[in-house]
């Protein structure tokens, strides 16, 4: 007897295994060390406020880093960077308002709008940052021949 399986089963399976494989190259002290760039100066340098806001940016910045990676077969295929990023815009945006929202409700940095406005533009910088990382990171893969 012979198992049935559908396209989108094989594509989550393979999709699922892209990802494992392109994880690969993200490392902890990396994840850190931009949270520290982008966040630590911050008026909330709470420990416990700095572990839970560390523990959200690393899983925004695999997410975006994964996204990246996913889009950069456009790259390969020609289109330039500013092209494919526009592709996934709406999903970059989404990341990058999760955390802002995030780091509003955890932090209670309070109602200060010029500071909130400047607290989006980092973690719109972050989530863009990340992005690109992902996408040079799985554009080399593709070219490589390792994806």
């Amino acid at each position: 007897m012979n198992v049935i399986t559908t396209l989108r089963e094989k594509q989550k399976e393979k999709q699922i295994k892209y990802d494992r494989k392109i994880l690969r190259e993200l490392s902890i002290e990396t994840l850190k060390n931009r949270v520290k760039e982008f966040f630590s100066s911050d008026g909330m340098n709470g420990p416990y406020f700095m572990d839970v806001l560390e523990e959200s940016c690393f899983d925004v910045a695999i997410e975006a880093f994964l996204l990246g990676a996913n889009y950069s077969k456009f790259g390969h295929y020609g289109e330039s960077v500013e092209t494919a990023r526009y592709r996934c815009s709406i999903e970059e945006k989404h990341l990058t308002d999760t955390l802002f929202n995030f780091i509003l409700y955890w932090g209670k940095v309070g109602d200060n709008d010029m500071y909130n406005e400047s607290l989006y533009y980092r973690c719109e910088a972050y989530v863009g940052a990340w992005w690109l990382e992902g996408f040079e990171k799985g554009e080399k893969r593709r070219k490589m021949r390792l994806h």
